[in-house]
């Protein structure tokens, strides 16, 4: 804690207040930039490039900040950890506003957007309902909220309380880096095999499943190359699905404009991420809940049925949520064939009524 020595209660409505004003600063800038690539082009190869350096450079980001964060506090708090904390959020995040304020300076949209009156509430709801590749996306997002944020809220509980050994945590965390980068430049290629970007994303969730359905057989104190070898394959598949996943967006916007006739590449984007964010709070509150009514107690030893718990959290129930997301975008239809069709057809509209 950096700041002045308050009252618990007050440093709780301060952590409170400070971190609504983060998630709203950054919903406020994720939306615009979600929806950049369905305006840099309608092309889908380019699409699902621009999607794939997106998710490539997040994963080396990732890599880079795990790696040099802990380093840097040291550095910046000269054996102060509340200091570097502090001084560390600050460059993370000037790092983080130029970064994205160089991107909407030199990026240029080439979609069009007929200007239209204010389009109401019920009117987009109504026209999303319509889109069923849309659709299928958001339950896919839901689902993958649900699995990701549960299962990284139960990482640290499993290497403290089932390895019993928290420092391996960092371990794993160096383990996955390189898969993560490997398996999301991997996405354009499943997606020249398969022609379905919601396929690729089924393809990926999968296998992802199956990896982490494989992790539960084993141990980094009694089989490592087993666990990590799984747990690389999981994340490898991850970064694939993670990569497809958000590569659908912008072609379900389309798909709605040629349905509909209404273009909501923002409200999409929003609703989507909203699905997101509502799977990850069931996630993470459900796991909390079932751990607290099975005796969990902090920093104590756990119970047989709450190491179960936590263990299953983090190999068999994720593997089983993913297999149900595979299930679930593998009836997604919008393929590369369809898409290009979808487009030729609105721009023939556009020109009958420029005519």
């Amino acid at each position: 804690w950096a700041h002045p020595d308050w009252q618990p209660i007050t440093k709780i409505i301060y952590m409170a207040v400070t971190y609504c004003i983060l998630v709203f600063g950054y919903t406020c800038v994720n939306i615009p930039y979600g929806t950049l690539c369905g305006a840099m082009t309608q092309n889908i190869e380019e699409r699902a490039k621009i999607n794939t350096f997106r998710s490539v450079s997040a994963m080396v980001a990732i890599g880079i900040i795990n790696i040099v964060t802990v380093p840097l506090i040291a550095a910046l708090g000269n054996g102060n950890d509340k200091k570097g904390y502090l001084l560390i959020a600050i460059l993370y995040g000037c790092i983080f506003a130029a970064c994205h304020i160089f991107c909407f300076a030199k990026t240029k949209e080439v979609v069009k957007i007929p200007e239209k009156k204010k389009t109401s509430l019920k009117v987009q709801l109504a026209a999303v309902g319509k889109n069923k590749p849309y659709m299928i996306a958001v339950a896919g997002q839901f689902l993958f909220g649900v699995t990701l944020y549960g299962r990284n809220a139960d990482a640290l509980y499993y290497f403290t309380y089932v390895e019993g050994n928290q420092a391996l945590f960092s371990t794993y965390s160096l383990f996955i880096i390189i898969p993560s980068i490997i398996g999301a430049a991997c996405f354009p290629f499943v997606f020249r095999l398969t022609n379905n970007k919601g396929r690729s994303a089924s393809i990926f969730a999968l296998l992802t499943g199956i990896s982490m359905f494989c992790m539960y057989f084993f141990t980094v104190s009694e089989s490592p190359v087993q666990f990590y070898l799984f747990s690389c394959l999981a994340q490898f598949f991850f970064s694939g699905f993670n990569t497809a996943i958000y590569a659908v967006v912008p072609d379900c916007v389309e798909y709605g404009e040629w349905k509909t006739g209404l273009r909501n590449d923002g409200f999409q984007y929003a609703f989507i991420s909203l699905g997101n964010k509502i799977g990850m709070a069931i996630g993470t509150s459900a796991l909390a809940g079932i751990l607290g009514t099975f005796g969990y107690v902090a920093n104590q030893q756990q119970n047989q049925t709450v190491l179960s718990i936590i263990k299953h959290a983090f190999t068999t129930v994720p593997g089983i949520l993913w297999i149900i997301t595979a299930g679930v975008l593998y009836f997604y239809r919008l393929n590369r064939k369809v898409y290009n069709k979808i487009v030729q057809e609105i721009q023939e509209r556009k020109e009958k009524r420029v005519e």
